[in-house]
């Protein structure tokens, strides 16, 4: 085991010795390291799985859809005060009780479906006692009444008959406080949000002679599993105790994908069990987030089987394994504790890219984490801030069937099994079988050691009193009906009642034509994703884009906080940047959001979803998702910020050129000396870059998943849009958009988006990342997991103090680049889907 602190691998402008300019420079290394390791790419292992991870881009029919809801052809106005604010108002914030009911099931309930026949009839929220007749008395079998409440639609159509696409039938099924005995197995389905009371969550419990071994199929089975989106599981109890505990048995298959949420639940097993599984993803998936669970007993606490996965803030115990890594290209556990099991993380099956474990501890474990030692990038495990009070001699990391642990006790620092590249090594890389180096963690990101992160708010502390339904202030009248122009409404009323009350969006689209400004002091709930939605000739201009939703102006401070909502245009507008953040918080997590996401296009409602089906310069749909200007702090956790790849509700081709994913100026030396977290995020399909940390400083991200957009690269079919085309004519110098001078001009296969591009940044602490290539111009045929579809990955110029841990790259020949002529190949490093590097440890 060997010490190495890490000052440094040189980031800085070419040596002068050299004839040729940078870009000429990186030009010449990075095309003739592609000649010349074109020829040869490791074998991928193969998986159970592996026919699950292909993109699936088939339409999911919407049969019932409301034709005369086109807001591209334009808006109805609802009148509007005279005032911008309904009356001055003086507050300190909304004020915590002790209520005796949650407030969201005593809120007036008038959400909608806009963009299905007679949506404004459609049942979203569903309480399963009140409306369908569950006794919640642990006796009665209320399997029936729940099924039904899930079930219900509208006009003859219920929910399980696939007719009503991904995006039209949001169903919020609410269990009142209880006990509910089930006697056989729940079925979700897209677009649903199963969620209990916080107050005194629900208990859902499998009935003795349970007909089935699964409790809750929360994976919809009218589609694969790549693209179950929109499903939320949250403030419940599940109960298999009355199930023999040697029989197999799984409470939630949770075989889903991106946008999804399963959060604050206890899941209860038998103890010393044989048989039973907490959460399995046995049709794989490709999701992003969960955390903040309890689970208790069974044989496995979390069988994950998926392409990638963040799990944060669960504490398992008394599993005989806590979590079982069947299959994960790319996962990372952050804050979870382990206790009393044979084996707390088990990565044995060879089935894994990396594996990150943070600020995470064990007690009473026999073996902390089992592995497999493969001498290459494969099963790369990261260890850092580890403590492991196990057993005897506190085996941490073992390698299966070999009796002498690899590592023992504590890890203080970070502990890397797999390929490294750092400061004086070889240029070539490094596998190292346990190796710790020293990661200087920024301060601004921690909180009692560790990174901080928070659980996802259901302000239960609150009364109903402390709540605004935004559709339901007097003489301001808000739709959310995709036709309606709500801007100025929305507007006053989020004005008027910033550090007074919690503003409670109702399920539906709420039309804006100008910038929605977000204050300091709002906090904001949606309900199964209510969207706000673009439209309009604000948005035009790619050279001065406008923020669609802005949180706060620079130099703010205080709280901005958004739940469960999506961003997205109505129309093909270029100059439409969705979200911009300038406020920083006051404290960690005052300005955050969860379970929020991003769509541009591939749903009803848009003309992006209808008229984008042919060269991507004609449906530059949107100038960008997520802009975190140098002012901002923010936490965020479970985003996905999506280009549609395909259509949600019906069958239409989506080439769609979104110029950026997100970009990320927060820096700490501009916001008053206040981190930010991605945690848990995934940005898809955008054609400069999915990630762009520009300026940025005091950054912690854990799990970033990106794909190139699919009709990029060689054998183009629509047109000549090599990057940074269709974007050249407009490309934004201050938002340091990349210019890909590194290629040459006719370079199809150099000219396709970043995943990650780092510019003049510093202390940026990157675990987990996830980045994929799956097409070359819409062809998959040719671009299989042993090819070099794409070039190049990330890049990393002029910056110092970058960490980056667990980077895993599917069909790219370079993973990281540089302007010192940095290569990191994947060639060097085979592995998970292609390619995997355990540490990249950069400082200027």
């Amino acid at each position: 085991m060997q010490s190495i602190s890490l000052i440094l691998l040189a980031l800085a402008s070419v040596s002068s010795a050299r004839s040729v300019s940078g870009g000429e420079y990186r030009r010449s290394i990075l095309n003739a390291t592609a000649m010349a390791n074109s020829s040869f790419y490791p074998p991928i292992p193969v998986n159970k799985n592996s026919a699950d991870f292909v993109p699936d881009v088939t339409g999911i029919p919407l049969l019932s859809k409301n034709e005369s809801v086109q807001p591209w052809n334009g808006v109805h106005h609802a009148p509007t005060a005279h005032t911008n604010a309904l009356f001055a108002r003086s507050c300190s914030g909304p004020v915590a009780t002790t209520p005796g009911t949650f407030w969201y099931e005593q809120i007036t309930h008038n959400g909608i479906s806009p963009f299905i026949n007679d949506g404004a009839s459609w049942p979203v929220f569903r309480n399963v006692m009140t409306g369908y007749g569950a006794a919640g008395d642990g006796v009665t079998d209320d399997t029936d009444s729940i099924q039904n409440a899930i079930l219900a639609g509208i006009d003859g159509i219920t929910r399980d008959q696939n007719k009503l696409g991904t995006t039209g039938q949001p169903a919020v099924v609410y269990l009142p406080s209880g006990v509910y005995s089930i006697s056989k197995p729940l079925q979700l389905y897209v677009g649903t949000v199963f969620m209990g009371d916080p107050l005194s969550p629900p208990t859902i419990k499998a009935a003795p002679g349970f007909n089935g071994n699964t409790l809750i199929y929360g994976k919809d089975p009218n589609q694969g599993s790549t693209i179950n989106f929109y499903i939320g599981v949250k403030n419940l109890v599940f109960d298999s105790t009355n199930i023999d505990k040697d029989t197999t048995f799984t409470i939630i298959d949770w075989s889903v994908s991106q946008a999804t949420q399963l959060t604050n639940c206890v899941f209860n097993m038998p103890s010393f069990s044989s048989g039973h599984t907490g959460i399995a993803m046995p049709e794989g998936g490709s999701g992003t987030y969960l955390g903040d669970l309890q689970i208790n007993g069974g044989v496995v606490g979390i069988d994950m089987s998926n392409q990638q996965y963040m799990i944060k803030g669960v504490a398992f115990q008394s599993s005989t394994t806590g979590i079982k890594l069947s299959h994960c290209f790319d996962c990372i556990i952050q804050d979870c504790t382990f206790q009393d099991h044979s084996i707390a993380i088990d990565m044995s099956s060879n089935s894994v890219g990396s594996l990150v474990v943070l600020d995470s501890s064990a007690q009473d474990v026999g073996t902390f984490i089992e592995t497999v030692v493969t001498g290459n990038g494969g099963s790369s495990l990261i260890l850092e801030n580890v403590q492991n009070n196990g057993i005897g001699s506190a085996q941490t990391v073992m390698a299966s069937g070999n009796s002498n642990p690899i590592l023992s006790g504590n890890v203080a620092d970070t502990w890397v099994m797999g390929n490294t590249y750092t400061p004086g090594g070889s240029p070539t890389g490094n596998y190292v079988g346990g190796a710790t180096f020293t990661t200087p963690r920024s301060s601004n990101l921690l909180s009692n050691g560790k990174y901080f992160t928070i659980a996802p708010p259901t302000y239960e502390q609150y009364a109903l009193d402390q709540f605004i339904n935004i559709k339901s202030v007097s003489g301001f009248p808000v739709f959310g009906d995709g036709v309606t122009d709500d801007t100025a409404n929305i507007n006053s009323i989020l004005s008027t009642y910033a550090n007074c009350k919690i503003i409670f969006f109702p399920q539906g689209t709420y039309l804006v034509t100008n910038t929605i400004f977000v204050p300091a002091g709002s906090r904001i709930v949606g309900e199964a994703w209510s969207a706000i939605s673009a439209v309009g000739s604000n948005f035009y201009n790619p050279t001065s884009p406008v923020p669609m939703v802005q949180v706060g102006n620079a130099g703010d401070v205080g709280v901005a906080q958004i739940s469960d909502m999506l961003f997205t245009v109505a129309d093909v507008l270029q100059g439409c940047q969705l979200l911009e953040i300038n406020i920083a918080a006051s404290n960690p997590g005052d300005v955050a959001l969860w379970n929020s996401h991003f769509r541009v296009g591939g749903a009803a409602g848009s003309k992006v979803e209808t008229n984008c089906a042919g060269a991507p310069s004609s449906c530059k749909a949107a100038f960008g998702l997520l802009h975190l200007t140098s002012t901002s702090s923010a936490y965020i956790e479970d985003m996905w910020g999506w280009t549609a790849d395909h259509d949600l509700d019906s069958g239409n081709g989506q080439n769609i050129a979104v110029g950026r994913g997100a970009l990320i100026e927060s820096s700490s030396a501009s916001n008053g000396g206040q981190g930010t977290w991605l945690v848990g995020t995934a940005f898809e399909h955008n054609t400069l870059y999915q990630y762009n940390f520009h300026n940025a400083q005091d950054v912690y991200a854990g799990m970033q998943q990106s794909e190139t957009p699919y009709w990029q690269g060689p054998g183009l079919s629509t047109g000549d849009e090599l990057d940074p085309a269709p974007w050249a004519p407009a490309l934004v110098t201050p938002y340091g958009d990349p210019d890909y001078s590194n290629c040459g001009g006719a370079d199809a296969q150099c000219r396709m988006a970043w995943f990650e591009y780092i510019d003049s940044s510093t202390n940026l602490f990157l675990y987990a990342s996830g980045f994929w290539t799956f097409f070359n111009g819409n062809d998959l045929t040719n671009c299989n997991n042993n090819a070099a579809c794409q070039t190049n990955a990330i890049d990393i110029t002029s910056s110092s103090g970058i960490y980056m841990y667990g980077i895993n790259t599917k069909s790219n020949l370079n993973m990281v680049t540089g302007n010192n002529g940095l290569l990191v190949t994947m060639n060097n490093n085979p592995g998970g889907w292609g390619g995997v590097v355990a540490a990249m440890l950069a400082e200027e």
